[in-house]
């Protein structure tokens, strides 16, 4: 029996990684419909841990369960606005504890983490674990879990706004601007640069949406054009 329960285990995490990042990736769209008979097929598992996993994304804010099913989150632009507040809140009262708390050891780690991700095609993931190891070594981890929980649920727009070698670049120089402060021990400039470019950020987070919106919408909807597994178009309502 336990070895059954742990084979479960195992198959619902395997099963709910490789689902949340063709989520946080766009590879599944938003709006896109996730059946659990097909989920099951696809993975050649039981109902259990393919329900379990769907639950864990829901839980996540990734996907939604409704009457016909789940099927993968829209993206929300006033939620984007709402997530860009919180983590301006959480993120220069932590920079302001990791000015105080932070030992040298805890910066250079950091530090050295930022100049392994330069120039990354995979920015998303290593902004995310930058901003999530900011706030940690804040020495309040539930800070810390804060920030990851608002990168999760912004992942799928921020992999559109990184697109380009410049914004990867921009990026990184912001990042290190607010380091270079975190090592000053600036608690005043650290706060305002993490402030100034989470709006930044948010900015062109918005820009990237627009990019894509129908002009004929009125609603908070956008229109994405994004590449299908087969390699030609497919246009997804989100």
């Amino acid at each position: 029996m336990a070895t059954t329960e742990t084979a479960r285990t195992s198959q619902t995490t395997q099963i709910y990684e490789r689902l949340r990042a063709a989520i946080l990736s766009l590879e599944i769209a938003p709006g896109e419909r996730l059946t659990e008979r097909g989920l099951e097929a696809a993975f050649s598992a039981s109902r259990t841990p393919v329900r379990a996993a769907l639950l864990r994304l829901d839980s996540e804010g990734l996907v939604q369960r409704g009457q016909r099913g789940f099927a993968v989150a829209p993206i929300d632009i006033v939620e984007i606005g709402q997530l860009a507040e919180l983590r301006e809140a959480v993120e220069t009262a932590a920079i302001r504890l990791a000015v105080a708390r932070a030992s040298d050891d805890d910066i250079a780690a950091l530090v050295a983490m930022l100049d392994d991700s330069r120039g990354r095609i995979d920015a998303v993931p290593a902004g995310d674990a930058f901003h999530e190891q900011l706030a940690r070594i804040s020495g309040n981890p539930l800070l810390a879990d804060s920030v990851r929980g608002a990168m999760t649920r912004l992942a799928r727009t921020r992999w559109l706004e990184a697109q380009t070698a410049e914004s990867r670049e921009a990026a990184w120089q912001e990042h290190r601007r607010i380091l270079a402060a975190l090592e000053a021990r600036d608690p005043d400039r650290a706060a305002m640069l993490v402030a100034d470019h989470i709006r930044g950020t948010n900015l062109r987070l918005l820009a990237s949406l627009r990019h894509f919106e129908n002009p004929g919408e009125r609603t908070r909807t956008v229109t994405l054009r994004l590449p299908a597994i087969n390699s030609q178009a497919r246009t997804t309502r989100v």
